[in-house]
């Protein structure tokens, strides 16, 4: 009896035993499974990074710039290099990044880095740039590029994890990582420009680099930061992937991009808004104001409609309608739905070209002939078919600045797409020829004084040879 009494305390004691290690035992399995998700997430992560790498360069510019020195109330012409960030979108070249980073450069160059400790630097072409959009699109002779695949940026979603790569403070191959923290952001309600708002980290240099997601797909382009130490406060902006898609095909063909629209000036309705005209806020884009004669007045629309969808697209405000505009080239038909009287109504709206853009100049240009090379610019004669486009101008003759296609030999003031030069030092000009005899007389070094309308103002730009 005395044993069978024993043996009971003996398994009652290793019962308990038993059960007291039981949570010990479920929290080791338990830190073992953290550790393990934390590890695998650290892998998967470090695997995306090194993917992403090879499509990440890192963009190298020289120039020159007015520097201020206020002790002496002086400007000096000085060199300058500034760092920033692109990524490669295909294999024979063409890699994106934002016109401001390019604007102004005499040489570009690309890095891309091979490995943690090698790197490959190639000289780049501009083939374009758009400063509305702030893109701009380069071109390299390099063997071996990994291009870097977009996403649908219509598709993201708010609190969805990203990373931001890029050249911060000229720290090349650089990443950080956060998450979406709005998927249209405007600068104002009815601004036309949107952006991907972000909390990874961003800082000056990062600008056009990829933001990308879990999948390694470009989401954005990296473009500014709102902060007020200059550094990265969680507040970083990024050009949507289907907005660079839109840019991208229109400066790989053309070398700039055109400017669509419908005729149609509108307002985001907002709850006051909404209040007053008996509207439902934030339902549709209000046509506040449109082109009498363009092309939504044309096919029926009215100011007072409400528009509700684009194609497919249903629209709640200014940002929507903005957004859905990138999915369609010049000529394509627009279906819009809209409420008007309480009434729902669809026309069917051409998408077409502003007669005002510039750009539509540089379409009757031919490179081969209207090539300025020491200015970097493609010239117009001023006949019949540019004034048409161009309107009433100042003075008879000149040569308009149709389109940058290089960069220039002079530093100085900025000759700008639009400008219409009526005289080098004096001499008038009539033909591309006139202006390039007249640059090519003059001696390396001289100082060169070009009459110039823009915008209906007449100016004189200085410049000199470099």
């Amino acid at each position: 009896m005395k044993s069978k009494r024993m043996g009971l305390r003996i398994l009652t004691g290793c019962l308990i035993a038993v059960l007291w290690s039981v949570p010990a035992v479920l929290a080791q399995q338990q830190q073992r499974g953290t550790a393990a998700s934390l590890t695998e997430l650290s892998d998967s992560l470090r695997d995306l990074t090194q993917q992403v790498s090879q499509s990440v360069v890192q963009v190298i510019t020289s120039g020159y710039g007015i520097v201020s020195n206020e002790a002496e109330s002086v400007n000096v012409l000085s060199g300058q290099r500034a760092n920033g960030s692109g990524v490669i979108l295909s294999a024979d070249g063409l890699i994106v990044t934002n016109a401001h980073v390019v604007e102004g450069a005499r040489h570009i160059r690309i890095r891309l880095k091979t490995s943690p400790d090698n790197s490959r630097s190639f000289d780049a072409t501009l083939v374009g740039l758009d400063k509305r959009l702030d893109l701009a699109l380069l071109r390299v002779e390099a063997p071996d590029l990994n291009p870097l695949p977009l996403a649908d940026s219509d598709t993201l979603k708010q609190g969805q994890l990203v990373l931001a790569f890029g050249s911060p403070m000229g720290l090349d191959n650089s990443v950080s990582m956060g998450v979406i923290s709005s998927v249209g952001r405007q600068l104002s309600s009815d601004d036309p420009r949107i952006y991907i708002q972000t909390d990874a980290p961003i800082n000056p240099g990062n600008s056009g680099g990829p933001l990308v997601d879990v999948k390694g797909r470009l989401v954005g382009l990296n473009t500014f930061i709102f902060s007020q130490s200059g550094g990265s406060e969680g507040l970083g902006f990024a050009i949507p992937s289907n907005v660079i898609a839109y840019g991208f095909r229109q400066l790989k063909t053309d070398g700039h991009i055109h400017q669509g629209q419908m005729g149609l000036a509108l307002r985001t309705i907002s709850e006051p808004f909404a209040e007053a005209l008996g509207l439902e806020p934030y339902q549709g884009a209000l046509v506040e104001d449109m082109d009498p004669v363009g092309p939504a007045a044309m096919a029926g629309l009215a100011v007072g409609d409400v528009v509700l969808k684009m194609g497919a697209r249903q629209i709640h405000n200014v940002r929507d309608f903005s957004l859905g505009s990138y999915r369609y080239s010049i000529g394509d038909m627009v279906e819009l739905q809209v409420l008007r009287d309480k009434e729902t109504l669809s026309f069917v709206v051409p998408f077409v070209e502003r007669e005002d853009d510039p750009q539509m100049l540089a379409d009757l240009v031919d490179p081969k002939k209207d090539a300025v090379q020491q200015l970097g610019l493609l010239m117009l004669e001023v006949d019949y078919r540019v004034r048409k486009i161009l309107g009433s101008l100042r003075s008879e003759g000149g040569i308009l600045v149709a389109a940058r296609v290089g960069t220039s030999r002079y530093v100085g003031d900025e000759i700008l797409q639009g400008d219409v030069i009526y005289s080098v030092n004096g001499r008038h000009l009539t033909t591309v020829d006139d202006l390039r005899w007249a640059l090519q007389s003059m001696n390396t070094g001289a100082a060169v004084v070009f009459q110039v309308e823009r915008q209906s103002r007449l100016l004189y730009l200085v410049m000199e040879s470099d």
